[in-house]
């Protein structure tokens, strides 16, 4: 995966057109997260979650991206497949499942990135629990997005809320900066020491997102070159929210 390192601190007027953009990203995803029933194809959410973007006249800074091209608008990953996932019309999803969503959405040359995962019908006590903890992870680091903080500090909140709960969160995926490009500057691990990074400071626009799996951090890249899968099999899931750093109060940027 390619980075832009630059930090990018965007000025109030930068924020509203970032914070418009995560409106149109959490309302393709409501989208998606209505269609997850049995016998849904994975190519089929992602022609619901391009149907949205079109009507706002946006387009998915995923299309295409990376090597070799992502050739979809949303990534769909199920079960033991924490990221990355490629939409797939002969994929079908199933009760039980669990199934993480993310897409990203560009909107007056600014870039929105969230995710989440969830049930499909019925789900097991364990993956209940799992979505859970991630959720609250994300939440978590939330918390510590706040002037005066530093990078390892919002790390250090997700990786304690996981490993108190005695699952295991990625080493190798991490959250960034995003704003004019998907991958801005800093990198944000889902582990970390407190008190270390970078100094958050208002502007500052972070994409977080634990990747938290139930057996091992351990993780393998699939011959298609993108989906990550759990090394042993085990669940996996993945929230996100796109998040700006403000004189007071986190401002989660990637809801409705």
């Amino acid at each position: 995966m390619s980075w832009e390192r630059q930090i990018n601190v965007k000025n109030p007027a930068e924020l509203r057109i970032m914070r418009e953009a995560g409106r149109i990203n959490a309302t393709v995803l409501a989208a998606v997260k209505e269609r997850l029933q049995p016998g849904v194809t994975t190519a089929d959410l992602n022609a619901a979650a391009e149907e949205v973007l079109k009507s706002f006249g946006c387009v998915s800074p995923f299309m295409n991206y990376g090597r070799p091209p992502f050739p979809a608008s949303i990534t769909v990953s199920i079960n033991d497949e924490m990221v990355h996932g490629i939409p797939n019309p002969r994929r079908k999803l199933k009760e039980g499942d669990i199934v993480s969503i993310d897409c990203g959405t560009i909107y007056d040359g600014f870039v929105a990135d969230s995710a989440f995962t969830a049930g499909v019908g019925e789900i097991s006590p364990q993956a209940t629990n799992l979505l859970e903890v991630t959720n609250g992870a994300l939440y978590a680091g939330i918390e510590k997005m706040r002037k005066g903080n530093r990078t390892g500090d919002v790390s250090a909140a997700i990786q304690k809320h996981v490993e108190d709960r005695g699952l295991h969160v990625t080493r190798e995926y991490t959250g960034h900066g995003v704003g004019r490009k998907m991958h801005e500057g800093p990198q944000v691990p889902n582990i970390g020491t407190a008190g270390t990074g970078l100094l958050l400071r208002p502007g500052l626009t972070i994409a977080l997102e634990p990747m938290v799996l139930v057996g091992t951090h351990e993780t393998r890249v699939l011959p298609d070159k993108w989906t990550v899968v759990s090394a042993d099999g085990s669940l996996t899931a993945h929230f996100e929210h796109t998040v700006a750093v403000t004189e007071g109060e986190p401002l989660l940027l990637t809801v409705l």
